[in-house]
C-alpha cells in the first residue's frame, strides 16, 4: 500500500486539528465506535447510539446539502429473527444542531417510532370448528405490492418533529407532513429477512427514502431503517489487550463487525437550514426513555412495561470513541446523560489521558510525555482555529459547511491528516478511517520527537476503511445483509 501523505507537509492548522484528535479518539483502537460503550446502556440496546456522521453531501448534484446519520442498536445478526431489530416506540431519538456558539441545541430533529399491532390471522381448523389465529411471524409470504406491504404482519412507522430552541424549553415544535399521504406518519422497511421474502430488497428499501419539506428548511430527504454496519474494526483482538501488530499491514486483519447490520436514521437537509451566524455547525445525537417504567399489569403488544413521565437522556454521541476510550469507567453513564455545554466536568480525561500509558505497557512504545495536554482542549471542547472553531465549549461534532466537498473517488480515508479538509475531524464521512487516525494522533505523530519519540510509527488496527466501500448516494450506508446469505 502506498505511503500516506507525509506528515511534515501538513499545514499548521491541520496539525493542530490532528493533535487534538487524540483527545477525541484517544487511543488505541477504537472499539466498534460507540457500541456498548457504557455499563447502563448495555441493557437497552435499542437506544444505544453507535455512530454519528455529519458531512456535506457528496452525491453528485447535492453539494448544497448536509447529511446527518445516527446509528443505533449495535451488532445485529442478519438472521436474528423472528422479531429482528426494530427501534423502541417508547423512545425519542434526537439529532441536535447548535449553530450560534453556545453548545446548546438550536435545532433538533426528533424521530418517534410508532407501534402498530399485528393484523394478519389465519382461519385454522375444519368447517364448523375453525379459529381465527394470529400468525407468529412478521410476514406470511414474499413482501411486495405497491407500497411493500403485501403479506406483512408488522408495519414499521415513525414521525419526525422539528424542535426549534432548547429541547427543554422550545420556541416551536413542528410535525413534518408526509407529502404522499398528507398525514404525519412515514414508513420504514423491515429487516432483510431473506431472499425468499424479498426478491429485490434494495428496491424495496429505496421506496422508503422520503422526500419531505421541512418548514424553514425546504426540500429535504429522510430514511429510517436497517443498513449494513458501516464501522470497521478488529474488535475481538482490540479488547484482548490489543492482541495485534499496531504497526503491521493496514489491511491485514479481520473486520469483526462486517457481518452485522445496524439501525439508521438518515436526514439530508439544505446547508442554509442548519447554519446561522457562520458556516460552522455542531451536531450530536441522543436517545431518551420515559422516566417511569414499571413491569407488570396489563401487557400490550411490544410493551411489557407501563411507562410514564418525561423523557430522560440515556445515550449521547458526537465524535467517535469519546465515551469508550476517553471517559473513565466511573463516568461513562454520567457522560451519556450529560449535555455538551457541561463538558468542562470531564476535562481531566483530556488533559491527562490514560490509554496511551496502557499502550506503553502493552507494547513497549513510549507514550507522549506532555501534560497537561492543553493542545487537545481545542478540538475536544472549542474547535480548531482555521478549521471548525465555533466559539462554543462543548464536545460536539463540528462541521465547517464552507469547505468544499471532496468527491468519493478523491476522498482520503485519513481525512485532514491525509490533506482532505472535508473529512474527519471536520465532520465525519462513512469512509473516514477514524481508527487509524486516532492511533497515529494519540501516539504523537504531530508532536515534537522529544515529547513523542515513537510518534512517527504507522499505527493501525489492520482494518482499512475508505469511501469506495460505501454507496455514493443518500443514505450512503449499504443495503443490509440478508438473513439467508450463502
Amino acid at each position: 500500500m502506498p505511503e500516506r501523505t507525509p506528515f511534515e507537509r501538513t499545514p499548521r492548522f491541520k496539525v493542530v486539528a490532528l493533535i487534538c484528535l487524540s483527545a477525541l479518539l484517544w487511543p488505541l483502537v477504537s472499539q466498534a465506535s460507540s457500541h456498548r460503550e457504557a455499563p447502563a446502556i448495555i441493557s437497552s440496546p435499542q437506544v444505544d447510539g453507535t455512530d454519528f456522521y455529519a458531512f456535506r453531501s457528496y452525491e453528485p448534484g447535492r453539494q448544497d446539502f448536509v447529511t446527518l446519520i445516527a446509528n443505533y442498536n449495535p451488532l445485529q445478526a442478519p438472521y436474528g429473527g423472528p422479531n429482528y431489530f426494530s427501534l423502541d416506540p417508547d423512545a425519542a431519538y434526537d439529532i441536535h444542531i447548535t449553530n450560534d456558539g453556545d453548545g446548546v441545541e438550536d435545532l433538533t430533529f426528533r424521530f418517534l417510532m410508532v407501534r402498530v399491532s399485528p393484523q394478519v390471522a389465519l382461519q385454522v381448523g375444519e368447517d364448523g370448528n375453525t379459529e381465527t389465529v394470529p400468525v407468529p411471524l412478521v410476514n406470511i409470504g414474499p413482501v411486495g405490492g405497491e407500497f411493500g406491504t403485501a403479506n406483512v404482519n408488522e408495519r414499521r412507522l415513525f414521525r419526525l418533529q422539528l424542535i426549534r430552541g432548547p429541547v427543554d424549553n422550545p420556541t416551536e415544535k413542528i410535525n413534518i407532513v408526509n407529502p404522499r399521504t398528507g398525514g404525519g406518519l412515514f414508513g420504514s422497511p423491515l429487516d432483510y429477512i431473506g431472499d425468499k421474502t424479498f426478491a429485490n430488497y434494495e428496491s424495496y428499501a429505496n421506496h422508503y427514502i422520503h422526500d419531505i419539506n421541512i418548514p424553514g428548511c425546504g426540500n429535504s430527504r429522510m430514511f429510517v431503517g436497517p443498513r449494513k454496519e458501516g464501522f470497521a474494526v478488529n474488535l475481538g483482538r482490540v479488547f484482548d489487550l490489543v492482541n495485534l501488530n499496531p504497526v503491521g499491514d493496514p489491511n491485514g486483519e479481520t473486520n469483526d463487525i462486517e457481518n452485522f447490520n445496524i439501525s439508521t436514521l438518515a436526514l439530508e437537509v439544505p446547508i442554509d437550514c442548519l447554519t446561522d451566524s457562520g458556516p460552522v455547525i455542531g451536531g450530536w445525537t441522543t436517545a431518551k426513555l420515559r422516566r417511569v417504567r414499571t413491569l407488570g399489569g396489563e401487557v400490550e403488544y411490544g410493551r411489557p412495561a407501563q411507562l410514564g413521565g418525561d423523557y430522560v437522556q440515556v445515550s449521547r454521541l458526537a465524535n467517535p470513541l469519546v465515551n469508550e476510550v476517553v471517559i473513565g469507567l466511573p463516568d461513562k453513564d454520567r457522560f451519556n446523560a450529560s449535555q455538551p455545554k457541561d463538558d468542562g466536568q470531564f476535562l481531566r480525561y483530556v488533559t491527562h489521558p490514560s490509554l496511551p500509558e496502557l499502550l506503553e505497557i502493552l507494547f513497549g512504545v513510549t507514550a507522549p510525555n506532555l501534560f497537561p495536554r492543553e493542545d487537545l482542549i481545542q478540538v475536544f471542547l472549542t474547535g480548531v482555529p482555521g478549521l471548525n472553531e465555533d466559539g462554543s465549549t462543548a464536545e460536539v461534532m463540528r462541521l465547517n459547511t464552507g469547505i468544499d466537498v471532496t468527491p468519493a473517488a478523491e476522498q482520503d480515508s485519513l481525512g485532514v491528516l491525509g490533506g482532505d479538509l472535508a473529512g474527519f475531524p471536520n465532520g465525519r464521512r462513512p469512509g473516514d478511517d477514524v481508527v487509524d487516525i486516532a492511533l497515529r494522533a494519540a501516539m504523537g505523530v504531530l508532536l515534537p520527537e522529544e515529547v513523542a519519540p515513537n510518534g512517527q510509527l504507522p499505527y493501525t488496527d489492520g482494518v482499512l476503511q475508505h469511501a469506495g466501500q460505501f454507496m455514493n448516494a443518500f443514505p450512503y450506508l449499504n443495503t443490509p445483509l440478508s438473513g439467508t446469505r450463502d
